[in-house]
């Protein structure tokens, strides 16, 4: 795999990215909204085998392929197994032209000053080296603000950039996702002092590194647009946090330059018991609809 063609089509890709990264804590609440619901499975490895046909039966759609969506973030579990006959990443690339990346993060920390940080991953270093191995192109990891609190905020994007540069060091780009939760009462100010932040721990990469960011839809549009042109992001996509899909289309679309990288909003309206006909025409929708509002701003 062509790392320098993925990289190309990250940065200029006509889509979006796909986040197809559902953990075991947010694995049931997908499934319900698939139509599946908790008493169709006793054990997580059901569960699992649940969630994975869902995923592939999304990746071997006509509609999820590279001119739309340019980019695909899988669970461990998912690069580990096959769709379509094919190892998952191998398969998304090779047949479908989606670069892949892999959700590396193991869940939030308990609350403190008002943000929750990611957990200690011990062993990240040999997941990375394995996700390079596998085709991995990029990785992902979240962790989450609740409130406008300077040494919060700060406490997380340090953490997010520290780990950042430990993925560098296996040759990966790492989405950097520090989500600002869309109920909080003090969003638009924790958004101001997020951006300040991020602005700051960019300016410190060494020339040649290049990360992405995955941010909240802003309060307020093209806040993050020095972001999007910095010579050290590839990409700025937006995660639908929350929001109906048509909201955050609408949000997306108001922001220049950034790209959808949505989970829910993306499966929204799919359902295990239709028909692949009425699934795939569901999902094109749906596809065509983030994809619109990707390449409007």
């Amino acid at each position: 795999m062509s790392k320098t063609v993925q990289a190309a089509r990250i940065r200029a890709g006509n889509g979006f990215i796909a986040a197809l990264d559902q953990s075991g804590g947010s694995t049931p609440k997908a499934l319900r909204l698939y139509g599946i619901p908790d008493d169709r499975y006793a054990t997580e490895a059901e569960m699992f085998d649940l969630v994975h046909a869902m995923r592939a039966r999304i990746a071997q759609a006509p509609a999820f392929t590279g001119d739309k969506v340019i980019g695909a973030i899988l669970f461990e579990m998912t690069m580990d197994r096959e769709i379509g006959g094919k190892p998952s990443v191998r398969y998304l690339w090779e047949e479908r032209g989606v670069v892949p990346f892999l959700k590396v993060d193991k869940g939030l920390a308990e609350t403190a000053n008002g943000v929750r940080l990611m957990k200690p991953m011990p062993d990240l270093d040999a997941l990375l080296a394995r996700g390079a191995a596998a085709g991995i192109f990029g990785t992902k990891m979240r962790s989450v603000i609740d409130a406008a609190d300077a040494t919060g905020i700060a406490a997380n994007v340090d953490q997010q950039f520290e780990v950042a540069r430990q993925i560098l060091g296996h040759g990966l780009v790492p989405i950097i996702e520090p989500e600002v939760t869309i109920s909080i009462p003090d969003k638009a100010a924790a958004e101001d002092m997020l951006h300040d932040a991020l602005r700051a721990r960019l300016d410190t990469l060494p020339e040649g590194d290049e990360v992405m960011l995955k941010l909240t839809l802003p309060e307020v549009a093209n806040l993050y647009a020095d972001l999007v042109e910095h010579p050290r992001v590839l990409r700025v996509v937006a995660l639908s946090g929350g929001y109906s899909r048509d909201e955050a289309n609408e949000r997306l679309a108001q922001n220049r330059g950034v790209i959808a990288s949505f989970s829910r909003a993306l499966t929204e309206g799919l359902s295990a018991d239709q028909s692949d006909d009425a699934f795939n025409a569901t999902l094109t929708s749906s596809i065509d609809s983030i994809r619109s509002a990707s390449m409007a701003g």
